[in-house]
């Protein structure tokens, strides 16, 4: 029973099997073991390009981010996935993270399910495939989106466009500001936008002094007011 719970409490975490058909969740449940299930400490590389395995895997607590790197070793942010986010490819299907790395930002658990196990699942349930469909779509759009912006932008765009994307998913209000909910340092925004630390430092102290952002260590809050009206 104890077991049963655990698994039960894996899957109701992971937000593409919300409010599936019982006998689906069931099924599903019967795939789950210990090995599993595996915890990660920050700044733990689990993908490179090249080494991507087939199957699916799902955040259950923590944060990765999904990049690229070019010719000069910059890197360029895919995605960033926090909890019940999820990464990999079945033969059907594929969630737009392969030729990337994928490292941890925080402490992160991950549930994984092989391909061969997973796969006649997809294949005998409409509604399963149906959903992966639809998050394939939608992670599909989101990077058409960011590579656009960051390719179009000057830095000062890059850089509040990209806070405005993360505090989209990762932020708490806080008097007409939004905290972004993530530690994150320059050069990591650097890292993410594809640029040096130096020039992301100068244009984050050009929009502290503007009141569009405030900033402190590790901690970056954007007005909600006032990066909108500069990014419409």
């Amino acid at each position: 029973m104890e077991q049963n719970n655990k698994k039960l409490s894996i899957l109701s975490q992971i937000k593409l099997f919300e409010s599936l058909p019982s006998h689906i969740i069931h099924e599903i449940e019967q795939l789950a073991n210990g090995s599993n299930l595996n915890a990660y400490p920050k700044k733990t590389i689990i993908q490179t390009p090249g080494t991507e395995k087939t199957g699916l895997s799902f955040v259950i607590a923590g944060k990765l981010r999904s990049y690229k790197t070019d010719s000069d070793g910059k890197q360029y942010t895919v995605c960033i996935l926090s909890d019940g986010g999820m990464f990999g490819e079945v033969e059907s299907f594929s969630l737009g993270i392969g030729g990337t790395y994928v490292e941890t930002m925080e402490e992160t658990m991950i549930y994984s399910i092989p391909a061969e196990q997973f796969e006649p699942l997809l294949s005998k349930y409409s509604e399963l495939a149906l959903r992966f469909l639809s998050e394939m779509s939608k992670r599909l759009r989101e990077q058409a989106e960011l590579a656009e912006k960051l390719v179009f932008r000057d830095l000062r765009g890059k850089v509040l466009y990209f806070l405005n994307r993360l505090s989209k998913k990762f932020s708490i209000e806080e008097n007409g500001y939004l905290k972004i909910d993530i530690p994150l340092t320059h050069q990591e925004l650097a890292n993410m936008i594809g640029a040096t630390r130096e020039a992301v430092s100068l244009t984050l102290q050009e929009l502290s002094n503007e009141g569009i952002i405030v900033t402190s260590r590790r901690m970056v809050m954007i007005h909600i007011e006032k990066v909108m009206k500069e990014l419409s």
